[in-house]
């Protein structure tokens, strides 16, 4: 009864506040559920509606010091889930210091060129999200050609599509532009 009780108010938090709850048992291993509105709850329930509260052991920042702190840590906590989902590296197991160290700088580069790219969509008038985009401009294929040669040489021709008219929109107001082909010979 105590984990069901645990479950039903873990999903209704908010709600959960609004009672006072004790689960009573007796000599023959019944239970039963004793309960009690908290009528201190509604006013506060009143005052804290729409509001963020953040609790804090340190005493000495001010309001907005610790408002600042807390926004770092939700950008940061963006970055990881910008770097898992968006970007969606190959799993990392480092089990060598070297190894982490060198996974976190991926991570703080990944995040660097996400913010510059979601900067630059900024200065082009598209917001500062640049999933879309990126998922748009992701639909531009690119193709290498390899062709043998009779000397043993291949040569080597990396050509990108053309893209559409709304992704040369995008591109142009970027600032970027498509190199179509590259050619390189391997000798």
């Amino acid at each position: 009864m105590a984990q069901r009780l645990g479950k039903l108010l873990g999903r209704n938090s908010r709600a959960a506040g609004r009672f006072r709850m004790h689960i009573k048992t007796d000599l023959r291993g019944g239970a039963q559920l004793e309960w009690s509105k908290r009528e201190d709850w509604r006013d506060w329930a009143r005052l804290s509606e729409g509001c963020c509260l953040l609790r804090s052991n340190v005493t000495d920042w001010s309001g907005e010091e610790l408002w600042r702190a807390y926004m770092q840590l939700t950008e940061a906590e963006a970055a990881f889930r910008i770097h898992k989902n968006d970007l969606a590296p190959r799993p990392v197991w480092g089990h060598l210091e070297c190894r982490v160290q060198a996974h976190i700088l991926v991570c703080f580069l990944t995040y660097v060129l996400w913010k510059t790219f979601a900067r630059w969509c900024q200065d082009a008038g598209f917001g500062d999200e640049p999933r879309k985009i990126f998922a748009e401009l992701g639909q531009i294929a690119l193709v290498d050609v390899v062709l043998p040669t009779r000397t043993g040489a291949s040569i080597r021709k990396r050509c990108v599509s053309r893209p559409t008219e709304y992704q040369a929109i995008l591109l142009q107001r970027l600032g970027l532009e498509l190199l179509t082909c590259i050619e390189r010979t391997d000798l």
